[in-house]
């Protein structure tokens, strides 16, 4: 009998924190963009992270940004892509980080 009590009791406490969990709203998703927009920064140096864009991406993306004659792409170990590009006049460094981020440098 005890222990059909116990067991009652440890059932009716799963189910009310179960209940609990179900009922809480989830998020609609991260602060943050895995990806941002082109144009769209969240950050002022690029952020460190396995980068997916192929080198045709990075170069669309960096030209989007404003950027023309973007030459010598390359992937670092941290995963951004850096190179040159010519922009208000001048030819700067300018990269492109896993996010979307593009930034003179």
């Amino acid at each position: 009998m005890k222990h059909r009590i116990v067991r009652a009791a440890a059932f009716a406490a799963l189910f009310v924190s179960t209940a609990a969990f179900a009922q809480t709203p989830a998020a609609s998703g991260p602060s943050n963009n895995a990806v941002n927009t082109p144009g769209q920064n969240n950050s002022d140096k690029p952020v460190e992270g396995r980068n997916s864009f192929t080198e045709d991406q990075a170069k669309g993306r960096i030209e989007a940004a404003g950027y023309t004659d973007v030459s010598g792409l390359k992937k670092d170990d941290a995963g951004v892509w850096r190179g040159k590009g010519s922009k208000g006049g001048s030819v700067k460094d300018v990269s492109l980080d896993f996010q979307g981020n593009v930034n003179p440098q």
